[in-house]
């Protein structure tokens, strides 16, 4: 999700009652249900999400792994001081 969150960031998040496109969200795809990712929501797709990161050189995303169920909707980032 470069550049907006960067590696030690964290999120404060709240379940996904309602998503809209544009939202960066917290979610599992269903193909890798192990994974638990934070990328943003683009457009509903099949009742799930397609989503993507910003970094579009990295498609460890839908573009890879098709709709993901969305858990919860980042509300805050933060992050250490002394970066």
């Amino acid at each position: 999700m470069v550049p907006t969150l960067r590696h030690g960031d964290a999120v404060l998040a709240t379940p996904a009652r309602r998503v809209r496109p544009g939202d960066v969200v917290i979610a599992r795809f269903r193909v890798r249900p192990d994974l638990l990712v934070v990328k943003r929501a683009i457009r509903p797709y099949r009742d799930g999400w397609w989503l993507q990161g910003d970094n579009p050189a990295v498609t460890d995303d839908s573009r890879r792994y098709g709709v993901a169920d969305v858990l919860g909707v980042v509300r805050l980032r933060y992050f250490r001081a002394e970066r």
